[in-house]
């Protein structure tokens, strides 16, 4: 990253912040590190970030802001698939933030995009519990797809797998994967929200 004079606000350090940790991972992340790429001294930082576990959560707030929708569609299950998409999007944009994040507290853009979700499910019949349980799995459904594609460089290799089941010794797999091959599907986090929303009224 280029070293550029700009305007320090919570906001700017914690975009600089994020951008480290995008080029670089979460490691290099430093208030002295932060502080050269904005073209400002250290101790001027801390003005508007108290400690690193505030720097922390100033990144966790602009992540979340991300994640928020500039307007709601209708019906609730819409919204929601459109919220689980936007904030897929944002970890598989920052797959560092999945582990990094995790000890964060919740700031103001957490407190929006729940805010968010249950606005979109204002108009069901839902119980509050309801509510919650379902947010709750969509949640875990979204992280769990996230982590996966994080991960996929170490998933096992195709073609190994493929000359496997073709010898006939994984019968059930070959029943799964016709002929013996084994594709990925591109929409499988769609298809899988989309059936997990299904047993929701």
């Amino acid at each position: 990253m280029s070293r550029t004079k700009k305007r320090l606000t919570r906001e700017a350090i914690a975009a600089v912040a994020l951008a480290i940790a995008d080029q670089e991972g979460f490691d290099a992340v430093s208030m002295r590190r932060v502080a050269h790429e904005l073209g400002a001294g250290t101790m001027s930082l801390y003005y508007y970030v108290k400690t690193k576990d505030d720097l922390v959560r100033a990144m966790d707030d602009g992540l979340m802001r991300e994640t928020l929708l500039p307007k709601l569609p209708k019906p609730w299950r819409r919204a929601i698939l459109e919220i689980a998409r936007r904030t897929h999007a944002v970890f598989v944009r920052h797959p560092w933030a999945l582990v990094a994040m995790l000890s964060a507290p919740p700031g103001l853009n957490a407190m929006r995009h729940m805010e968010q979700c249950l606005e979109a499910l204002a108009g069901t019949s839902m119980s509050p519990k309801q509510k919650i349980a379902l947010l709750a799995t969509v949640d875990d459904f979204v992280f769990g797809h996230a982590l996966r594609e994080a991960a996929s460089d170490q998933a096992m290799d195709v073609e190994f797998a493929a000359a496997q089941i073709a010898t006939g010794s994984f019968p059930r797999l070959a029943e799964v994967f016709s002929g013996g091959r084994i594709e990925a599907s591109k929409n499988r986090f769609e298809q899988g929200l989309l059936a997990l929303l299904a047993q929701h009224d």
